[in-house]
């Protein structure tokens, strides 16, 4: 019965090291993957706004609002957009640590 208990004994104490490991991984692997998608979403985004629509936007710091299906991926956070008179800076902020964190891209004009 002595030896059961020991083989168990070394069996948990290896495999939990192991399952923390795992879990470790698959934080870092959503974390990876909602940075890739607010990177994606503020790319494209810049494509559209450097393309003229930003215009639309006075000079300044605004909440900017993404309708693209694929924010429903990303954590609590939001988009910023700075407009000034020679650039646009376009961010993501989450307001939650560890979940892949900010994104920016900026364009400047001549």
């Amino acid at each position: 019965m002595l030896e059961l208990l020991v083989a168990m004994a070394l069996t948990v104490g290896l495999l939990l090291p192991l399952v923390y490991s795992l879990a470790g991984e698959k934080r870092l692997a959503r974390s990876y993957y909602q940075r890739a998608v607010a990177m994606e979403l503020v790319d494209g985004e810049m494509e559209a706004l450097a393309a003229g629509q930003w215009r639309a936007f006075s000079p300044g710091v605004h909440d900017y609002t993404v309708r693209a299906n694929a924010t429903t991926n990303l954590p609590p956070g939001k988009f910023l957009l700075t407009v000034e008179s020679n650039s646009l800076r376009l961010e993501w902020r989450t307001e939650v640590k560890g979940h892949g964190g900010s994104v920016a891209r900026e364009v400047k004009f001549k």
